[in-house]
Protein backbone atom coordinates (compact mmCIF):
# COMPACT_ATOMS: atom_id res chain seq x y z
CA UNK A 1 0.00 0.00 0.00
CA UNK A 2 1.49 3.05 -0.94
CA UNK A 3 1.08 5.93 1.45
CA UNK A 4 1.43 10.32 0.84
CA UNK A 5 2.29 12.31 4.16
CA UNK A 6 0.40 15.84 3.03
CA UNK A 7 2.37 17.79 6.29
CA UNK A 8 5.50 16.60 7.93
CA UNK A 9 5.18 18.24 10.97
CA UNK A 10 4.58 17.00 14.63
CA UNK A 11 1.65 14.53 13.49
CA UNK A 12 3.27 13.79 9.78
CA UNK A 13 6.39 12.65 11.48
CA UNK A 14 5.57 10.46 14.23
CA UNK A 15 3.15 9.18 11.21
CA UNK A 16 5.77 8.02 9.07
CA UNK A 17 7.93 6.53 11.79
CA UNK A 18 5.23 4.24 13.22
CA UNK A 19 4.82 2.97 9.75
CA UNK A 20 8.56 2.08 9.80
CA UNK A 21 8.59 0.22 12.76
CA UNK A 22 5.33 -1.67 12.89
CA UNK A 23 3.37 -1.54 9.09
CA UNK A 24 6.43 -3.36 6.80
CA UNK A 25 3.15 -3.39 4.10
CA UNK A 26 2.64 0.22 4.10
CA UNK A 27 4.91 2.40 1.98
CA UNK A 28 5.48 6.10 2.53
CA UNK A 29 6.49 7.34 -1.37
CA UNK A 30 5.24 10.97 -1.10
CA UNK A 31 5.92 13.49 1.72
CA UNK A 32 4.81 16.84 1.09
CA UNK A 33 5.91 20.42 2.83
CA UNK A 34 6.71 23.72 2.49
CA UNK A 35 9.79 23.21 4.63
CA UNK A 36 13.28 22.46 3.07
CA UNK A 37 13.85 18.81 2.81
CA UNK A 38 17.30 19.20 4.92
CA UNK A 39 15.15 20.58 8.01
CA UNK A 40 12.71 18.29 8.01
CA UNK A 41 15.07 14.83 7.99
CA UNK A 42 16.81 16.69 10.77
CA UNK A 43 13.80 17.20 13.04
CA UNK A 44 12.50 13.72 11.92
CA UNK A 45 15.75 11.95 13.28
CA UNK A 46 16.10 14.40 16.69
CA UNK A 47 13.06 14.56 17.90
CA UNK A 48 12.82 16.42 21.72
CA UNK A 49 9.86 14.43 22.96
CA UNK A 50 10.29 10.68 21.32
CA UNK A 51 14.59 10.96 21.38
CA UNK A 52 16.98 10.30 18.29
CA UNK A 53 15.51 7.92 16.00
CA UNK A 54 18.39 6.61 14.19
CA UNK A 55 17.15 4.77 10.38
CA UNK A 56 19.39 5.50 7.04
CA UNK A 57 16.91 4.09 4.81
CA UNK A 58 13.91 6.01 6.40
CA UNK A 59 13.53 8.42 3.03
CA UNK A 60 14.49 5.71 0.70
CA UNK A 61 12.11 5.79 -2.12
CA UNK A 62 10.39 8.86 -0.91
CA UNK A 63 9.71 11.61 -3.52
CA UNK A 64 10.05 14.72 -1.28
CA UNK A 65 7.57 17.39 -2.89
CA UNK A 66 6.90 21.79 -1.47
CA UNK A 67 3.68 21.90 -3.13
CA UNK A 68 1.10 24.25 -1.96
CA UNK A 69 -1.87 23.06 -4.11
CA UNK A 70 -3.36 19.21 -3.56
CA UNK A 71 -4.09 18.89 -6.51
CA UNK A 72 -0.43 19.03 -8.58
CA UNK A 73 0.77 16.24 -6.16
CA UNK A 74 2.10 13.46 -8.12
CA UNK A 75 -0.33 10.97 -5.97
CA UNK A 76 -1.52 9.38 -9.66
CA UNK A 77 2.19 8.78 -11.07
CA UNK A 78 3.60 7.53 -8.04
CA UNK A 79 0.03 5.33 -7.60
CA UNK A 80 -0.69 6.45 -4.10
CA UNK A 81 -3.74 4.92 -2.16
CA UNK A 82 -3.98 6.58 0.71
CA UNK A 83 -3.23 10.43 1.78
CA UNK A 84 -2.78 11.13 5.25
CA UNK A 85 -3.69 14.93 5.50
CA UNK A 86 -1.34 16.57 8.51
CA UNK A 87 -0.86 19.69 7.67
CA UNK A 88 -3.92 20.80 10.19
CA UNK A 89 -5.26 23.44 7.20
CA UNK A 90 -7.67 20.59 4.91
CA UNK A 91 -10.13 19.66 7.64
CA UNK A 92 -13.23 19.90 5.29
CA UNK A 93 -14.11 17.09 3.42
CA UNK A 94 -13.97 19.51 -0.06
CA UNK A 95 -10.63 20.45 1.05
CA UNK A 96 -9.17 17.11 1.98
CA UNK A 97 -10.72 16.09 -1.57
CA UNK A 98 -8.47 18.29 -3.13
CA UNK A 99 -5.83 15.35 -3.26
CA UNK A 100 -8.34 12.55 -5.33
CA UNK A 101 -8.00 15.26 -8.06
CA UNK A 102 -4.28 14.55 -7.86
CA UNK A 103 -4.99 10.43 -8.08
CA UNK A 104 -5.35 9.66 -4.95
CA UNK A 105 -8.14 7.02 -3.90
CA UNK A 106 -8.73 7.59 0.02
CA UNK A 107 -7.83 10.56 2.09
CA UNK A 108 -7.72 10.28 6.14
CA UNK A 109 -8.74 13.37 7.32
CA UNK A 110 -6.10 13.73 10.41
CA UNK A 111 -21.95 -0.13 29.50
CA UNK A 112 -23.43 2.84 31.54
CA UNK A 113 -25.95 4.93 29.21
CA UNK A 114 -24.91 8.21 29.62
CA UNK A 115 -27.72 10.90 29.54
CA UNK A 116 -25.69 14.32 29.59
CA UNK A 117 -22.27 15.52 30.52
CA UNK A 118 -19.10 17.34 30.13
CA UNK A 119 -15.00 16.96 29.46
CA UNK A 120 -12.01 18.99 30.28
CA UNK A 121 -9.12 17.85 28.52
CA UNK A 122 -6.10 18.79 30.13
CA UNK A 123 -3.82 19.36 26.74
CA UNK A 124 -0.18 19.78 26.25
CA UNK A 125 0.29 23.01 23.90
CA UNK A 126 0.36 22.54 20.52
CA UNK A 127 1.82 24.69 17.79
CA UNK A 128 -0.95 26.57 17.32
CA UNK A 129 -0.18 28.71 19.97
CA UNK A 130 2.60 31.51 20.33
CA UNK A 131 6.08 30.56 22.06
CA UNK A 132 5.86 34.00 23.59
CA UNK A 133 3.45 36.44 23.89
CA UNK A 134 2.47 37.16 20.02
CA UNK A 135 -1.05 38.17 17.89
CA UNK A 136 -3.20 35.27 17.70
CA UNK A 137 -6.70 35.25 16.65
CA UNK A 138 -7.39 33.84 20.20
CA UNK A 139 -6.10 36.14 22.41
CA UNK A 140 -5.42 33.64 24.76
CA UNK A 141 -3.89 31.10 22.50
CA UNK A 142 -1.66 34.76 21.72
CA UNK A 143 -0.02 33.84 25.08
CA UNK A 144 2.97 31.95 26.04
CA UNK A 145 2.55 28.56 25.89
CA UNK A 146 5.31 27.76 27.76
CA UNK A 147 4.45 29.62 31.34
CA UNK A 148 0.69 29.42 31.08
CA UNK A 149 -2.28 27.61 31.75
CA UNK A 150 -4.45 28.51 28.47
CA UNK A 151 -8.35 28.15 28.58
CA UNK A 152 -9.58 27.55 25.02
CA UNK A 153 -11.62 25.16 22.67
CA UNK A 154 -11.97 21.78 21.92
CA UNK A 155 -13.85 19.85 19.43
CA UNK A 156 -13.38 16.69 20.92
CA UNK A 157 -17.07 16.59 22.66
CA UNK A 158 -18.48 17.34 18.95
CA UNK A 159 -15.95 14.26 17.63
CA UNK A 160 -17.22 11.85 19.88
CA UNK A 161 -21.07 12.30 18.73
CA UNK A 162 -19.68 11.87 14.83
CA UNK A 163 -18.34 8.64 15.66
CA UNK A 164 -21.22 7.74 18.74
CA UNK A 165 -24.17 8.94 17.47
CA UNK A 166 -26.10 7.70 20.75
CA UNK A 167 -23.97 10.44 22.41
CA UNK A 168 -24.48 13.39 19.70
CA UNK A 169 -25.71 16.04 21.40
CA UNK A 170 -25.78 14.93 24.83
CA UNK A 171 -21.73 16.16 25.60
CA UNK A 172 -20.00 19.38 25.68
CA UNK A 173 -16.30 20.37 26.54
CA UNK A 174 -13.62 22.96 26.72
CA UNK A 175 -9.84 22.39 26.77
CA UNK A 176 -7.00 24.19 29.06
CA UNK A 177 -3.59 23.80 27.12
CA UNK A 178 -0.50 23.32 29.87
CA UNK A 179 3.04 23.80 29.65
CA UNK A 180 4.09 20.63 28.65
CA UNK A 181 5.52 19.10 25.21
CA UNK A 182 3.31 16.28 24.76
CA UNK A 183 1.01 13.99 26.82
CA UNK A 184 -3.08 14.85 28.34
CA UNK A 185 -5.43 13.78 30.39
CA UNK A 186 -9.35 14.22 30.15
CA UNK A 187 -11.78 14.89 33.07
CA UNK A 188 -15.08 13.21 32.03
CA UNK A 189 -18.15 13.92 34.23
CA UNK A 190 -21.61 11.99 33.49
CA UNK A 191 -24.81 11.95 34.75
CA UNK A 192 -25.87 8.09 33.83
CA UNK A 193 -29.10 6.56 34.07
CA UNK A 194 -28.77 3.93 36.68
CA UNK A 195 -27.37 3.74 40.33
CA UNK A 196 -23.61 2.34 40.21
CA UNK A 197 -20.15 2.72 42.24
CA UNK A 198 -16.61 3.40 41.21
CA UNK A 199 -15.79 -0.48 41.46
CA UNK A 200 -18.32 -1.51 38.80
CA UNK A 201 -16.96 1.55 36.77
CA UNK A 202 -13.58 0.77 36.81
CA UNK A 203 -14.48 -3.33 36.12
CA UNK A 204 -16.63 -2.03 33.15
CA UNK A 205 -13.38 -0.48 31.43
CA UNK A 206 -11.07 -3.45 32.88
CA UNK A 207 -13.20 -6.19 30.86
CA UNK A 208 -13.17 -3.78 28.10
CA UNK A 209 -9.39 -2.84 28.16
CA UNK A 210 -8.79 -6.91 28.31
CA UNK A 211 -11.45 -7.56 25.40
CA UNK A 212 -13.08 -5.65 22.24
CA UNK A 213 -11.08 -2.37 23.04
CA UNK A 214 -7.21 -4.22 23.81
CA UNK A 215 -5.11 -1.65 22.23
CA UNK A 216 -7.04 1.24 22.47
CA UNK A 217 -8.10 1.89 25.58
CA UNK A 218 -6.12 1.07 28.64
CA UNK A 219 -6.66 0.39 32.49
CA UNK A 220 -4.08 1.20 34.93
CA UNK A 221 -4.15 0.66 38.81
CA UNK A 222 -1.16 2.14 40.05
CA UNK A 223 -0.85 5.87 40.84
CA UNK A 224 1.05 6.72 38.09
CA UNK A 225 1.88 10.81 36.49
CA UNK A 226 1.94 11.94 32.72
CA UNK A 227 5.07 11.08 31.90
CA UNK A 228 4.77 7.81 32.20
CA UNK A 229 2.20 7.93 29.39
CA UNK A 230 4.66 9.38 26.71
CA UNK A 231 4.71 7.23 23.83
CA UNK A 232 1.59 4.84 24.78
CA UNK A 233 -0.12 4.16 21.60
CA UNK A 234 -3.26 3.54 23.51
CA UNK A 235 -6.09 6.34 23.26
CA UNK A 236 -7.00 6.71 26.42
CA UNK A 237 -5.69 4.79 29.72
CA UNK A 238 -7.98 4.87 32.51
CA UNK A 239 -6.97 6.27 35.74
CA UNK A 240 -8.80 3.79 38.19
CA UNK A 241 -7.59 5.21 41.45
CA UNK A 242 -9.19 8.55 40.22
CA UNK A 243 -12.65 7.03 39.39
CA UNK A 244 -15.29 8.92 41.20
CA UNK A 245 -19.29 8.41 41.84
CA UNK A 246 -21.88 10.74 43.75
CA UNK A 247 -25.18 9.80 44.02
CA UNK A 248 -27.71 12.41 45.66
CA UNK A 249 -31.63 12.36 45.07
CA UNK A 250 -31.45 9.72 42.12
CA UNK A 251 -28.90 11.66 40.14
CA UNK A 252 -26.04 9.56 39.86
CA UNK A 253 -22.43 11.34 38.42
CA UNK A 254 -19.54 9.38 37.04
CA UNK A 255 -16.37 11.05 37.15
CA UNK A 256 -13.57 9.28 35.10
CA UNK A 257 -10.14 10.21 34.49
CA UNK A 258 -8.19 9.10 31.26
CA UNK A 259 -4.40 9.68 29.87
CA UNK A 260 -3.48 9.79 26.43
CA UNK A 261 -0.29 10.67 24.57
CA UNK A 262 -2.03 13.58 22.15
CA UNK A 263 0.52 12.82 19.26
CA UNK A 264 1.45 9.10 19.72
CA UNK A 265 -1.50 8.04 20.07
CA UNK A 266 -3.47 9.61 17.57
CA UNK A 267 -0.85 9.49 14.73
CA UNK A 268 -1.78 5.19 15.57
CA UNK A 269 -4.97 5.36 14.72
CA UNK A 270 -4.25 7.46 11.86
CA UNK A 271 -1.79 4.76 10.81
CA UNK A 272 -3.98 2.07 11.45
CA UNK A 273 -7.27 3.87 9.81
CA UNK A 274 -5.07 4.31 6.93
CA UNK A 275 -4.42 0.67 6.86
CA UNK A 276 -7.93 -0.54 7.04
CA UNK A 277 -8.76 1.85 4.16
CA UNK A 278 -6.41 0.77 1.92
CA UNK A 279 -6.80 -2.56 2.48
CA UNK A 280 -10.71 -1.65 0.86
CA UNK A 281 -9.73 -0.43 -2.21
Amino acid sequence: MNIAINGFGRIGRQALRIILEQHPTMHVVLINDLTDDKTLKHLFQFDSTYRTYNNPKAFDGVTMTAEKDPTKLPHRDLKVDVVLECTGVFRKREDAALHLKGGAKKVIISAFKIQQGFMTTIHSYTNDQQLLDLPHKDLRRARAAAINMVPTSTGAATAVGLVLPELAGKLDGMAIRVPTPTGSITDLTVVVTKKTDAEAVNAAFKKAAKGPMKGILGYEERELVLSDFIGDSRSAIIDAPSTKVHTEKGVTIVKVIAWYDNEWGYSNRLVELAKLVGSKL
